[in-house]
């Protein structure tokens, strides 16, 4: 029997991979590896260990485990690499290029290994396909709504984070043609639109246009403002700055890696989830690289007043040429977002039923009801909080941080308890998996006051308005 939190009772151990290689290993009892495991699910329907998140799917009318690592790849690029990459070049601005080039690489880094974590945290928990399930785990029902109340506030502001930087966009493209919130309005029924499919494998053709489109509107404006060459002054390696702006600058970093929130979703309908680590390394490749070249790139040449989101960093020409190209990133990193929000509150309400592989009434019905709110809920957001900057940080500050770092640090925590100190490299992975918590929590307490000073600050902080955002 399984515990009823998840966890394995103590006269057993669980059938699947092992946590720290990937590789199977054996069932303590009886010699069976995980794919015997499996076989016998039909004799264990009622514990969770030995059920994935959609289970068998041979008949099912809608199929969600048919994701391969590349689709997933991608999925988690135009989930992560979309917005935040607007905002890092006024970071390094903020920050000096040395300390923004360590801090992009090394938090690129360790969002690799916590990415990672995530996928050890699942490949012994099978079972999981959200935050809920994850903190279910850890403290109960509890954890579970704890867990899944923040993620799902996490991908609701991120959604409300592209509307925004949607209306920005068409307020660039048009020079202010009509209300900002009509735009708004404009991004929310093209986004939900785009989000009726059911599965994250229609999602996945979107994510490649969207890895494609931000890609070549960074390199516009990167070739833009190395030919026109804005700033014609000399760049220190570091500059002089305040606590208060260093750390609302690293809020946007921790921003741009915040994927983490939806790997376990994306992990659960892999085909074989032992490919996660390729779809990980896919991401952080492309994002950290991209990060890195796009900052630095843009303010050598746009200099120490270049403008967050970068885009609007070139010449009104090209910025409107800049921002046409990356629509589609805009509004395709939403939609992932958005579906990842719905596929949470749907697989909750219909996890052990028959709606959830079916397309009758009820199952279409729910699923188009529920990312109608969701899109309604960003909107809202989105005009309450129209500050690009003001938001990344919030979002970053209050959510992200522990989605890609604290709770992973506390997911190996977990997974290795009784043996943290059991070797050297037990202990250096104990001190780091405890300096990730640690950081986390600083950047949750320093990044709310920041990023709180910084709304009340802003005096353009218009809610609700008409008034051009670009």
């Amino acid at each position: 029997m399984a515990h009823p939190s998840g966890h394995p009772s103590g006269d057993k151990a669980q059938p699947g991979l092992n946590v720290q290689t990937g590789q199977f290993f054996q069932d303590a009892r009886d010699g069976t590896n995980l794919h015997d495991a499996e076989e016998k699910q039909d004799d264990k329907k009622g514990d969770s260990m030995y059920n994935d998140t959609f289970g068998d799917e041979e008949y099912a009318e809608v199929k969600y485990k048919v994701l391969s690592w590349w689709q997933c790849g991608f999925l988690m690029v135009a989930e992560t690499v979309s917005l935040g990459i607007l905002s890092l070049p006024a970071v390094v601005a903020e920050l000096g290029l040395v300390p923004a080039i360590i801090l992009l690489l090394g938090l690129g880094l360790l969002a690799t290994y916590t990415g990672y974590v995530i996928g050890q945290f699942r490949w012994a928990y099978p079972h999981i396909q959200s935050l809920a399930d994850a903190g279910e785990i850890l403290l109960g029902p509890i954890g579970r709504e704890v867990f899944g109340t923040g993620q799902l506030l996490l991908v609701v502001f991120i959604m409300a984070s592209h509307l925004l930087t949607f209306s920005v966009a068409m307020n660039t493209i048009t020079d202010h043609g009509t209300c900002t919130m009509i735009y708004g309005v404009a991004g929310l029924v093209i986004c939900y639109i785009l989000c009726l499919p059911r599965t994250s494998a229609k999602m996945s053709y979107l994510s490649v246009a969207s890895f494609i489109s931000v890609f070549a509107a960074v390199l516009i404006v990167m070739v833009a403002v190395g030919i026109e060459r804005p700033w014609k002054g000399s760049l220190a390696a570091t500059v002089d700055t305040s606590l208060y702006k260093a750390f609302l600058a690293v809020c946007n970093i921790v921003f741009s890696f915040s994927g983490h929130v939806a790997f376990f979703g994306f992990m659960s309908e892999l085909k074989d989830h032992r490919e996660y680590p390729k779809a990980l390394c896919l991401l952080q490749s492309i994002d950290t690289i991209l990060y890195i070249v796009t900052s630095v790139v843009i303010y050598i040449y746009a200099g120490p007043n270049v403008t967050s989101p970068a885009l609007g960093s070139a010449s009104p020409q090209v910025a409107k040429i800049a921002y046409g190209i990356a629509l589609p990133t805009i509004i395709i990193g939403g939609v992932v977002n958005g579906h990842v929000a719905c596929k949470y509150v749907y697989v909750r309400l219909f996890r052990h039923g028959d709606h959830m592989h079916s397309r009758g009434l009820v199952a279409t019905g729910s699923w188009v009801g529920i990312m109608l709110g969701l899109w309604v809920i960003a909107w809202i957001i989105a005009e309450a909080i129209p500050v690009f900057s003001d938001l990344l940080s919030l979002i970053a500050s209050l959510f992200a941080s522990w989605s890609t770092f604290g709770f992973s640090g506390i997911f190996w925590l977990y997974l290795n308890k009784g043996q943290l100190f059991s070797s050297p490299r037990k202990i250096a992975l104990t001190i780091l998996n405890v300096i990730i918590v640690g950081i986390a929590a600083c950047i949750c307490g320093l990044g709310l006051y920041v990023s709180g000073r910084s709304l009340h600050d802003d005096a353009n902080s218009n809610s609700f308005s008409c008034a051009n955002n670009a």
